[in-house]
Order: structure tokens, then sequence, then C-alpha cells
């Protein structure tokens, strides 16, 4: 599935790494998993392209053109494995000693998460993601990133930003390529998106895996849905908002 006899032997260095990033706590491995497992997996997913697509759209300003999948018994054999494996013990113990936050669990219901797809044209504002899951009332810690894009042309954009507390800059820009995984800490100032627009031929699409895990450990915020954030450019097109439903992303 993964390099995961490779995880002991790397996972102090990449620990270091992580609690050192800026500009919130984040790592960027490439090339974990196996990829004919993740072609498999990139077969199973429904193009939102197609007609009577399984996806739903959310066209709001902020989330233009996103489509998301999160649908668990319409999942292919190859999907719900690649999950499971993300959700299962070891890979908990992982990302435990990856990021020092003990008591990790995944979330059954898939709040939020599932296979996401922007196509062209499409974006994510800058913001900071809910922080209580309105069904177990565990808190979210971490996000998890697996990006699907074989054959992505960096030109066409869609890299994920990451910026700083005060929304002074973008600190690091991480392009969507193939069997690239992210983890961050997800806390109120964890402020990230990919808020320009999309220049990617038209029959392509920005896929991803979006996998969140939570605690039952309360952090000192208080409950909130999505934080959106102008960036200096924006011109006060963004504002800071709960989006009206919890989990939404």
């Amino acid at each position: 599935m993964a390099a995961g006899e490779e995880f002991g032997q790397e996972v102090t260095a990449w620990s270091e790494d992580y609690a050192r990033a800026q500009p919130f706590p984040h790592i960027v491995l490439d090339r974990l998993f196996d990829e004919g497992l993740l072609r498999r997996v990139g077969a199973e997913i429904p193009s939102p392209l197609e007609p009577n697509s399984l996806f739903t759209a959310d066209v709001q300003h902020l989330q233009e053109r996103k489509f998301a999948w999160r649908d668990v018994p319409s999942l292919g054999p190859e999907s719900t494995r690649l999950i499971a494996f993300l959700s299962g013990k070891p890979f908990l113990d992982f990302l435990t000693a990856l990021t020092g936050i003990r008591g990790l669990l995944p979330d059954p219901h898939m709040w939020g998460a599932g296979f996401h797809q922007i196509v062209a044209g499409g974006k994510l504002a800058v913001h900071a993601d809910f922080n209580l899951h309105p069904v177990t009332q565990l808190y979210r810690r971490l996000n998890l990133l697996l990006y699907l894009n074989e054959g992505w042309d960096t030109a066409w954009g869609g890299d994920l930003e990451l910026w700083d507390a005060e929304m002074n800059a973008c600190v690091r820009r991480v392009e969507p390529l193939f069997n690239r995984m992210v983890v961050f800490s997800t806390t109120d100032v964890s402020f990230h998106g990919h808020p320009e627009p999309m220049t990617c031929p038209p029959d392509r699409v920005r896929r991803s895996l979006a996998l969140y895990y939570y605690t039952y450990e309360r952090l000192t915020e208080d409950p909130h849905s999505t934080l959106w954030r102008d960036r200096p450019q924006d011109g006060g097109q963004v504002q800071m908002a709960m989006d009206g439903f919890w989990g939404r992303k």
C-alpha cells in the first residue's frame, strides 16, 4: 500500500521537519504509495465532467467549480482499500509519530472529506477549517491531502498555498502532483487554499483525496465553521464568515 517499512526509519527526521515548518506545522511527502494502486483508485472516481456525475457541485464564490464525493457505499474496492489503510492503526500510529498528536481518530462519516475535484477556472479561497465534528463532537486536528493528478502541468496552477497567521503573505506553495501527500495541523490560523483560478484544459480536473483526523482533546479555540480570509490583493472580496454548513470546505 505505502512504504510502511520505511516509516520507522524516516519518521524521526520527518517529525522534526513537521514541527519546524512554516507558517504552521506541515509536511510534504512524495511517492509513498504504490502508483498502480493510485491509478486504480483514480479510475474508480467518476469525473464531474461526465453527464449525470455522482459529484455534487459547490458554486459559491469562495469555492468555485469544486466537486466533492464522500458517498462511502459508492466507493470502489481500491478506493475503499486506500481509505481503510489511511484510517487504520498502523497509519494512525505513523501520524502520531509524525505530528506528536496522540489519540488520533479517523472519521467514518468523512464529513467534508472524500474525493475532491476542481475543474478549469476553479479555485478555493484561503481559509482555516471547521474544528468540531457535527456528529461525533470530536475536535479536528489534522488534514491529509493526497493528490491524484498524473501528468499535471504546473503551469496550470492549482498550487496549495499556506499563509501566515496575519494573512500578509503566502509562505509556501505546494504543487498538486501525483502521489504527493500533504499533512498539516488544523488550527484557527492554519490558513490555506488555492485562490487563483486554474488554467488547465477543459478536459482536465484537479483531483485529491482529503481525510481529516480528530481527537477527544478539546483545543483552546471555540467551535467554529470554516473561517474565510482575504489576501492583500483580494480587496475585501472574501469575508471572514461562517459558511452556514458545518464541514463544508
